[in-house]
């Protein structure tokens, strides 16, 4: 509901801001002072409300060719009409009002190319962290003040003609307008002045980063690397492999791609590069390298995938019975790590041209923090996850994650039942793709907020319900304290079985349970529920009772999913890295 409201008023808001430019010119024309103030007060008020509350709702403008540069050229021209209709100036009066405006454009113009010409040398073309690369040369940047009105942004100081046009109808003389004009271009010309002056200054005085990152390659020598070449938004992909490739005790480098993820990407000991562009990271000596490990399918990755001298290794980001888990692309790599036996036969089943000896089975090493059975002392609250799986890349597809069709019902049903606590932890991407999905998880918030939830992380040992919307605490760190998870067909499953503890998978199409199961095999050891969520209430008495009749299936559902019983997945992690390094 609030997001409709908001939608609505964003609307009202586009519809006032482009009736107040429509009225401003008319009246112009017209030379009618009081409509053209009253219009421009309007105007004013709307772009104000579309630069704060309804920037979304502001980019259709852009769609639609109505954005903030022809708005204000539409306001610059309603000056100019509004001083010539009732000022009637003579021709030099008529001159400076027509080219005070449009100099302070071509300043602004101007102003665009120093800045783009400043930014490519003040933007580092790689970031760094944990890594010494000695002293750089520092490169001068222009005042923040300046950066602040340099660009397109400048005509913004046109909006002081407005007023400047009413006094100046009101007074029936010209010089109001030509003062404002005047005092709005030598802003525009100092800040001009100022660019100009510092793009002077740091002419020559590249800042070295990729020589000093080429030094510290040719130096470290590092063998492993852990590439992702994804947004931020997608970052937590390669977040799960960090603590694994360090313990590897390997001389390893995280190699990333996005600016953005490399400001999101967690707490690490490994020393990490980024290197947005591709010929820089192409150019990268990368000779030392033996092991490229991929956790996500990227068409970046082929920066990478060229290099003969490596071992590319396709690790992903989780195993599960989704179809993104066998993925055709997963065929370019010399090999695909899988958790266990059903990684290896997912890939089979798919036939998308993974060749079976191409596929190795190393376990989850992620998953030896994650306690089985017990979750906590013996009187702490029943706790269940909710944890449900995005809405996916296909819009067509309404069964991918249960959010939509049954999550708050489900929530619903666990904060109404007796001594139950909930922890809700969505997937990092949901409601990215899908209005709906984004919807219902504010809904389910709200909620869960009403029914007394906290949303700080150091709460996670606590009695009260909890949100968990960011990176902490992690999903791992929640399995730790859960009794019971509600989740979807995904990797979340797969590495809760882990736990030993028992699972429920949403079924929201309705799939007989022998076919749900034989579908998605990570369910095998699993509580179904249905859309109705009928069975929540049942499930809940079960697993809390403590005689839970699917233990014995949730152990032979781990060796499958996981690999072997007793053995250390790290260990396995570790000795398939040695054996590429070797």
């Amino acid at each position: 509901m609030f997001s409709r409201v908001r939608s609505q008023q964003g609307l009202a808001a586009v519809g006032a801001t482009l009736l107040g430019y429509a009225v401003m010119v008319l009246a112009g024309v017209l030379g009618l002072v009081v409509p053209y103030a009253v219009a421009a007060v309007v105007a004013v008020a709307g772009e104000v409300a579309l630069a704060g509350r309804h920037t979304g709702t502001a980019t259709l403008l852009d769609k639609a060719g109505l954005g903030e540069i022809f708005r204000r050229l539409v306001r610059d021209l309603s000056v100019v009409l509004l001083v010539v209709a009732t000022v009637r100036p003579g021709v030099a009066g008529t001159v400076a009002v027509l080219l005070l405006p449009a100099a302070l454009w071509t300043v602004a113009v101007a102003t665009n190319a120093v800045t783009k010409v400043i930014d490519g040398r003040v933007d580092p073309p790689a970031y760094t962290r944990n890594i010494d690369l000695g002293a750089l040369r520092r490169v001068p940047v222009p005042p923040a003040w300046a950066r602040q009105l340099a660009g397109l942004r400048m005509p913004l100081l046109n909006v002081l003609l407005v007023p400047a046009a009413v006094v100046a109808a009101a007074l029936d003389r010209v010089a109001p307008v030509v003062v404002t004009g005047l005092v709005t271009l030598a802003a525009g010309l100092l800040t001009a002045a100022v660019l100009a002056l510092t793009a002077l200054r740091g002419r020559g005085k590249a800042p070295g980063v990729l020589p000093a990152v080429h030094d510290w390659m040719a130096r470290e020598r590092p063998e492993v690397a852990l590439y992702f070449a994804g947004p931020a938004k997608d970052v937590y992909q390669a977040n799960m492999w960090l603590a694994p490739v360090e313990a590897t005790g390997r001389r390893a480098v995280v190699l990333l791609r996005a600016a953005d993820a490399f400001e999101q990407l967690a707490d690490t000991r490994l020393p990490v590069i980024c290197v947005p562009a591709g010929v820089d990271f192409m150019n990268l000596d990368l000779g030392s390298l033996r092991v490229a490990l991929y956790a996500a399918n990227v068409g970046a990755n082929i920066h990478l995938l060229r290099e003969p001298g490596v071992k590319h290794v396709f690790v992903g980001h989780g195993d599960s019975d989704k179809q993104a888990s066998v993925n055709p692309y997963s065929k370019v790599y010399d090999e695909v790590w899988v958790a266990g036996p059903a990684g290896r036969e997912r890939y089979a089943r798919a036939d998308v041209g993974v060749l079976d000896r191409d596929i190795v089975e190393v376990g989850r090493p992620q998953l030896a923090g994650v306690h089985t059975f017990g979750s906590g002392a013996a009187d702490h609250r029943f706790t269940v996850l909710y944890a449900p799986t995005w809405e996916g890349w296909l819009d067509d597809d309404p069964y991918h994650t249960s959010l939509v069709l049954m999550g708050e019902r489900i929530v619903s049903g666990l904060l109404t039942a007796a001594d139950v606590r909930v922890i809700y932890k969505p997937h990092p991407l949901t409601g990215t793709r899908s209005p709906k999905a984004r919807a219902v998880h504010e809904r389910i918030v709200a909620r869960i907020k009403a029914a007394g939830g906290e949303t700080d992380p150091s709460s996670l040992d606590g009695a009260a319900h909890l949100l968990v919307t960011g990176r902490t605490p992690g999903l791992f760190d929640c399995f730790n304290v859960t009794d019971l998870l509600v989740s979807d067909v995904s990797s979340v499953v797969s590495d809760f079985v882990q736990s030993e503890r028992p699972y429920v998978v949403a079924n929201p199409a309705g799939l007989p349970e022998d076919e749900f199961r034989r579908q998605f095999p990570t369910a095998r050891a699993a509580y179904l529920l249905s859309a109705d969520c009928g069975e929540l209430t049942k499930i809940l008495d079960v697993t809390r009772a403590g005689d839970d009749p699917m233990t014995g299936a949730r152990q032979e559902l781990k060796e499958y999913l996981l690999g072997p019983a007793g053995s250390n997945p790290m260990d396995r992690f570790r000795d398939e890295i040695g054996r590429l390094c070797g």
